[in-house]
């Protein structure tokens, strides 16, 4: 993920010699008779090496974690590892640094236990404060990255209702919703009236679900089962609509109208016939999936199709960072299946 890279080529350029300097005037060595081993310039550039190397060592530990921990929710966690992982490379580094000056008396004198303390302490200190300005820069990015995804998914969920409703309204599926309704309230008036009900659900929910970027499973199949009402009163004996979720994945998410679109995908590219229902699954898997497969019953005019469905679908899975979907089409079934989504660190979730 790009989210995931330092970036800080400018970054190290100029805090390199920075901190460097600022180790250079606070580890300034002078002997016990006050005379200099090293000229300015010496010392400094002892000190641009020591901090190059320490710096580089703790910016990996950032980037590890940074990629294993890479969401916003997952900050406190990544925070505390990095500083552990920096505090430990910290200590080592610097405490190996100056045993080899101790031993080797590159100074022209050995080192008392405060003196590998002090070192230690002020290496740490510009550490945490390295730190916190990589994990700022880090944290101001993704919460920008994220607000920016948030807003493209709000439009890409306003088009989707956009379009369900558009088809949902379109003259023919009018006509025939109308027309059924018209035969019920001669025939079964109370059935009318449910039939009315689940209409209003069904618009209810088309209008309402640009508003969240996800919903919860069981909120989808609500509406689901009110549209699947209504389709099978337009095919009373063609379509079949079977369904199978586990329990514990009632409660995962997915963007709002997804088995929608699959159902009415299914419906629109099949010729659904009494003697030959179209037989439509809705199921989970055990591995935080839902399935959505049918049979294959082509029409015989094939119906012209841009595939803007499932190519919304993708799409938005993809601004969510999560697995993308899985087509299957074989001779006799159409298969898609689309990951349920357990961790929610996105707003305007609908549960």
């Amino acid at each position: 993920m790009a989210g995931q890279k330092l970036n800080d080529k400018w970054f190290r350029f100029l805090g390199i010699p920075f901190f460097a300097l600022m180790g250079h005037i606070i580890f300034y060595n002078r002997n016990d008779t006050g005379e200099e081993r090293f000229g300015f310039w010496g010392i400094y550039l002892l000190s641009l090496i020591e901090t190059m190397i320490l710096w580089e060592a703790n910016r990996f530990a950032i980037l590890y974690f940074r990629r294993k921990y890479p969401a916003l929710d997952q900050t406190t966690k990544r925070m505390l590892m990095i500083l552990l992982a920096c505090t430990v490379i910290t200590i080592f580094l610097r405490t190996l640094n100056i045993y080899v000056y101790d031993k080797t008396l590159f100074w022209g004198y050995q080192f008392p236990l405060e003196g590998y303390l002090h070192s230690i302490f002020v290496s740490l200190l510009f550490v945490i404060i390295l730190g916190c300005i990589y994990e700022a820069i880090y944290y101001f990015r993704k919460w920008k990255d994220l607000a920016v995804e948030s807003e493209t998914l709000k439009k890409e969920n306003l088009q989707t209702q956009l379009d369900s409703l558009k088809r949902q309204l379109s003259p023919h599926f009018l006509f025939n919703s109308l027309g059924s309704l018209s035969s019920l309230i001669e025939e079964d008036p109370r059935k009318a009236q449910e039939f009315v009900n689940e209409m209003s659900c069904v618009y209810r929910y088309l209008l309402q679900s640009n508003e969240s970027n996800l919903t919860t499973l069981r909120t989808e199949m609500e509406f689901i089962r009110a549209y699947s009402n209504m389709l099978q009163t337009r095919f009373p004996d063609g379509l079949q609509l079977q369904t199978d979720i586990k329990e514990i994945y009632l409660d995962y998410h997915i963007p709002p109208l997804t088995v929608q679109i699959l159902l009415e995908n299914a419906v629109k590219h099949n010729a659904v016939l009494p003697g030959n229902p179209l037989i439509v699954k809705i199921y989970t898997d055990g591995s935080d999936n839902l399935i959505v497969v049918n049979n294959l019953h082509r029409k015989t005019s094939a119906v012209p199709s841009n595939k803007m469905g499932l190519s919304n679908i993708m799409s938005k899975y993809k601004l969510l960072n999560q697995r993308e979907i899985q087509i299957t089409e074989t001779e006799n079934d159409f298969l898609v299946k689309v990951p349920l989504i357990k961790n929610i660190g996105y707003a305007g979730i609908d549960s």
